[in-house]
């Protein structure tokens, strides 16, 4: 469908407020949803919640001039969200970008893949995302769409996405006991309270462990982790908050299948329980992590406050898989041979070690300018990122079958030479300001300008550079109900030559900084029962190329432009409550050196996506919820040069909540039990193109899961 009649539809569209993955329990406090949930949820007024990674505190989304989602607690919960590449299936315009199980998860938003060195955070702070984030201690995910050169100095421009942790909230005690098929089980428990005469000292312990077996074959592993949180209030508003979380995974990750030869193979035909990441010497990957922050908030005036906040995060990781890479045999290395079998290699990293520490101090303030008011924020962040890398093993050792039933043998000898230790320090000066004009029309205001200092080891890299991202908005409620807005941001991405002296000239060498740019403009409105929005938006983004003689070298070479139009709403009818987002992009190369690869489209990225959510609170039995729910994604390139694509796919959810009130303490148990992909639909989930090979994941299989949480 042309990209104009979704602009015409857009504008007649007249709607916003939060997305699906937003939903109505991510308006109350976090108390609210941990604590006792409640039989019915009650809505009234603009209640929409803020999205602090927006970076412009507690306004609300209703009337914040960018587009993001909030996933609360109950959502987590009843998604059975247990990994961060689930939230994939609960927002629309997030799709999966190389999520393979057992390893650390990847998102495309708007169209680009998300860096994981650069594109997360943790209440606020940039973290590394490069191992398998544990949510045990995240009290609500929040995701940021577009460009965010404002919030982070470096970014691809699909987004951001930010882990709120559990804070203290006073009286809790919660243990969850939860299942699934094959026989995964997972307990939990969180307790917090408060101390002291005014309940000025809090505390908050969460905790869990999970033994992994999936319905995906010779998968089995374990996860468990652990947090602990406290907060001291000083008085006059002063505040000291710290938490610390330690966790732990170890599972096989799961290899991709792939094109064989020039021939997509039929995901019906397929089994998806089979993992080619078989072989009698393979080891799991081992994701182990110590995160702690330290956050102090305190009054300087009325309306002045100021913020320190520092986090640390150690992070070790082994890394190993039988890797299936291309088909030496037929001389085609982006894809598996005709007759189904692929090379086969030992690859094994471990003892990986990366370190990111970041500390920001900002003042945060009102000021009433000629009778307008200034919401500001400015300050300063420094953050420091390491990476110790080890020498890897990476060697051929014969060949495997797609039916996984082919045995290689193994060579963990490591390639020496191949180890390297990565820094890099960043420093970046932000300035954020709210400026209402009048009471119904505001400016938003921002800039950053960042500093960078990068180091090599491996290639003697010892390079800085400096840019800066504006972005700036306006915003106009059109009434109680309506805002509507326009905005133009720019994000930086920065990196390197590919550390390959006998492929690359220049090797290791730092390249130009990519500036990425975006307009967006929307439209926001909520009214008790409905709550919608749509949002158009354009982003330009440069790209490099190879080009290749005796060497390779990495030239700028056009861009890649993605437009596109996202919808959400939500609307609510007496024991009815209906969450929809769909997302439709144009994305396509332009300005390419070569007029051949104009208009070509990039990989593993659907031109539609839809997610829709049906709840019905059963009026014969107070306390149940069922609920439908539906995802849609279009096909998809697998190969950059657009000859072969996975199909459109659709997937049905079911799943239902029953709140259970016991006892004379009021206990509170709720019962969940879903059913995802109830109809067993067979179909390729994703086509991931990387390391120059197009590799197919498949929909996992139907599956149940259940829990019962008490909460006393």
């Amino acid at each position: 469908m042309a990209f104009r009649f979704f602009v015409c539809a857009a504008l007649a569209a007249a709607a916003t407020g939060p997305a699906w993955g937003q939903p109505q329990d991510a308006a109350a406090p976090d108390a609210a949803t941990d604590a006792a949930p409640a039989q019915t949820v009650t809505v009234t007024g603009r209640g929409t919640p803020g999205a602090t990674i927006g970076g412009f505190g507690d306004v609300p989304l209703a009337r914040a001039p960018f587009a993001a989602t909030v996933i609360g607690p109950q959502s987590l919960a009843d998604a059975g969200v247990t990994n961060l590449a689930d939230i994939a299936r609960t927002t629309a315009g997030v799709s999966d970008g190389y999520n393979a199980l057992g390893y650390w998860s990847n998102f495309t938003v708007r169209g680009f893949v998300l860096d994981p060195r650069n594109n997360y955070r943790r209440d606020g702070l940039p973290i590394n995302a490069e191992t398998a984030l544990w949510l045990g201690n995240v009290g609500r995910i929040e995701v940021l769409r577009g460009t965010s050169g404002m919030q982070a100095g470096i970014s691809a421009p699909g987004g951001l996405v930010n882990l709120v942790v559990k804070r203290p909230v006073g009286p809790l005690r919660s243990a969850t006991l939860g299942v699934e098929q094959r026989g995964s089980v997972l307990l939990g428990l969180d307790v917090g309270d408060r101390a002291g005469a005014g309940g000025e000292f809090g505390w908050r312990i969460s905790a869990e462990h999970e033994r992994l077996d999936p319905l995906l074959r010779d998968a089995r592993g374990s996860r468990h982790g652990v947090a602990a949180a406290g907060e001291w209030r000083l008085g006059d508003g002063a505040r000291l908050e710290g938490e610390v979380a330690l966790n732990r995974q170890s599972q096989p990750s799961q290899a991709g299948y792939s094109l064989l030869g020039t021939r997509v193979p039929d995901a019906r035909e397929v089994d998806p329980r089979i993992n080619l990441n078989d072989q009698p010497w393979a080891l799991p990957v081992v994701f182990g992590g110590t995160t702690g922050s330290l956050r102090w908030t305190q009054p300087l005036a009325p309306t002045l406050q100021f913020v320190a906040h520092a986090m640390a995060q150690r992070l070790r990781t082994d890394d190993r898989m039988a890797f299936p890479f291309g088909c030496s045999a037929e001389n085609s290395f982006d894809r598996y041979c005709s007759d189904g079998s692929f090379d086969v290699y030992d690859y094994r990293s471990d003892g990986e070690r990366r370190r990111n520490d970041a500390v920001d101090l900002g003042l945060r303030g009102s000021t009433r300018v000629l009778a307008q008011e200034h919401r500001w924020q400015a300050g300063v962040q420094w953050s420091r990122r390491r990476a110790a890398l080890p020498d890897q093993a990476y060697n051929y050792v014969g060949t495997g079958t797609v039916d996984g039933s082919r045995v290689t043998p193994a060579d963990p000898t490591p390639i020496a030479g191949t180890g390297s230790a990565r820094n890099e320090r960043s420093t970046e000066l932000y300035l954020r300001d709210e400026w209402a004009l009048t009471p119904a029309a505001s400016l938003w205001l921002g800039l950053r300008h960042t500093r960078l200092q990068r180091s090599d080891s491996s290639s003697q890299i010892d390079a800085s550079q400096r840019f800066t991202t504006p972005w700036l908005a306006a915003s106009l409620r059109l009434d109680a109900r309506t805002t509507v807005y326009a905005s133009a941001g720019e994000g930086v991405e920065s990196t390197v030559v590919p550390n390959l002296p006998a492929v690359y000239a220049h090797a290791g060498q730092p390249l130009p900084a990519l500036k990425s740019r975006q307009l967006e403009a929307g439209i926001k409105h909520e009214a008790g029962a409905l709550s919608a929005s749509a949002a158009l938006f354009d982003v330009r983004r440069p790209l490099f190329s190879d080009l290749c003689g005796v060497l390779c070298e990495r030239v700028l070479d056009g861009q890649q432009r993605h437009r596109g139009i996202e919808l959400d709403a939500t609307w609510r009818a007496l024991a009815w409550t209906l969450h929809a987002g769909a997302t439709a992009l144009r994305a396509r190369r332009e300005r390419s050196i070569d007029p051949a690869h104009d208009a070509l489209k990039p990989t593993n990225v659907p031109e539609r996506t839809l997610r829709a959510q049906l709840d019905h609170q059963v009026g014969a039995l107070p306390g149940l919820t069922l609920t439908a729910g539906v995802q849609h994604e279009g096909s998809r390139y697998a190969l950059p040069d657009n000859t072969a694509a996975i199909p459109s796919w659709t997937r049905l959810d079911l799943a239902a909540r029953f709140v259970q009130r016991i006892g004379p303490a009021d206990t509170t148990l709720t019962w969940r039990l879903g059913v995802d992909n109830a109809t067993n639909r067979r179909a390729w989930r994703e086509a991931p193109y990387q390391f120059g090979h197009a590799y197919l994941y498949p929909l996992a299989p139907r599956s149940w899961r259940a829990s019962v949480q008490a909460a006393f």
